[in-house]
């Protein structure tokens, strides 16, 4: 296009262009912040991004094998340096600040990799929060972890240990697993359920489940246990062939009386309550984090593409009903991360993290995720339903955010009895 004609433009159509940063408006990175992001993103963009789109069109048995693409980003992931005991050495503020943009560009990459990449760090995280040495030379963050906590019989509810949102007419019934503590051991029982997210591929396991000390199982008074998944007894289910998220690995695994020493305990019946509450705020603002990457990809591509794709002999971003769209993807992609910011800050630095401010960047963040690759898949309109472009995969990894690490449903009902104040009662 001739200077002349893009003179001749400018002048019909005077548009103000302020060009963002990398994370939208957020104010300017310190030199570390800006390291951390170019670095994420180049490996998300180069590695995560089309590995992730090999892997959604691979069998789950393909996704796992020995030589398939998803062991080389692991490889890759952990050469970044991320891992728990670097992010738990930073202070406060800059932790927040270098894991929201950490998840973000890995959400942004592919979010099923990002969520298994994700997973794979509780057991060590936990372990050095709430664990004693023993715990975390149990769990490094060389080796994949898993958090097991879903069973067959019990999903999102399990996740309410204080019985807080629980019908008083209902009955929980019998626990599929099952945790016998008696005199120096801990023996385990039962199965989880095929959710369970690297659950096949895994080397360690947080397991949450029922803790039985002499007087039944008991849900409420559970027990958290760190478990090596080569320990005698332990068997793992098939990989489970699902809608989206492909590449992030989920399937049963079970527990023919599993004996370990109590050293493997990371938290007993009294202290239970406390390590679910701690475990899912994390998880839950990590979703946040995630799913605000997610979102945002789906938001650039459609953006691209409103450019490029032209009717009526314009760009369809000179529509109005296209350029009104794209307006309310961004809005909703940059309040999804200014409210994650905020609250992993918060959580970070508050001596008493806030679940239920986690559970507003969970379910902020990951509807705001389906609705805006919704809409970016109508942008892309007949094109967006094929497979020559990425954005019905983003639609069918959004899909599940919706239900996973507790579906936004009953998320939204214990947070809203969270909101409770006795004083005013």
């Amino acid at each position: 296009m001739s200077a002349e004609l893009k003179a001749d433009q400018a002048e019909s159509n005077p548009v103000a262009v302020h060009k963002l940063g990398p994370l939208g408006a957020e104010p300017e990175f310190s030199e570390d912040a800006r390291m951390v992001q170019e670095s994420v993103h180049r490996y998300a963009e180069q590695v995560m991004r089309p590995i992730g789109i090999k892997l959604d069109r691979m069998s789950p048995e393909e996704v796992i094998a020995p030589k398939s693409p998803y062991w080389e980003a692991r490889e890759k992931f952990l050469e970044l340096g991320f891992g728990v005991e670097a992010l738990l050495g930073l202070p406060p503020a800059e932790r927040a600040k270098t894991m929201c943009i950490l998840f973000e560009e890995l959400g942004w990459g592919d979010s099923g990799l990002a969520i298994s990449f994700g997973a794979g760090m509780l057991a060590s995280l936990m372990s050095h929060l709430m664990g004693t040495d023993f715990l975390r030379q149990c769990a490094p963050d060389s080796t994949l972890g898993c958090w097991a906590i879903t069973e067959p019989d019990h999903g999102s509810d399990i996740l309410d240990a204080s019985g807080m949102i629980f019908n008083t007419q209902g009955n929980y019934g019998r626990p599929n697993c099952i945790a016998t503590l008696t005199g120096d051991d801990v023996v385990i029982t039962g199965q989880k359920s095929a959710w369970v997210s690297n659950g096949t591929i895994a080397g360690v396991c947080l397991l949450y489940c029922a803790a039985d000390s002499g007087s039944g199982p008991d849900p409420r008074r559970g027990c958290a246990v760190i478990v090596p998944l080569d320990a005698k007894g332990v068997t793992r289910g098939k990989p489970l062939d699902k809608l989206g998220q492909r590449a992030l690995n989920q399937g049963e695994i079970y527990f023919d009386n599993v004996k370990l020493s109590k050293n493997h305990v990371l938290a007993g019946p009294d202290r239970y309550q406390d390590a679910v509450y701690a475990v899912h705020t994390f998880a839950n603002a990590l979703m946040g984090t995630v799913f605000t990457g997610s979102a945002r990809a789906a938001f650039e591509l459609a953006h691209g593409y409103a450019h490029e794709r032209k009717q009526g002999g314009l760009p369809i971003i000179r529509h109005q009903s296209v350029a009104y769209r794209l307006f309310h993807m961004f809005r909703k992609v940059e309040a999804a991360r200014a409210l994650t910011h905020r609250v992993v800050h918060y959580n970070f630095s508050s001596p008493h993290p806030s679940l239920h401010a986690a559970m507003t960047a969970k379910i902020t963040a990951t509807q705001t995720s389906f609705e805006v690759a919704s809409e970016a898949l109508q942008i892309f309109c007949g094109n967006g339903l094929t497979r020559d472009y990425p954005i019905e995969k983003i639609l069918r990894d959004a899909r599940a955010s919706l239900i996973e690490d507790g579906c936004n449903e009953v998320l939204a009902i214990k947070g809203g009895y969270y909101l409770i104040d006795p004083d005013l009662l």
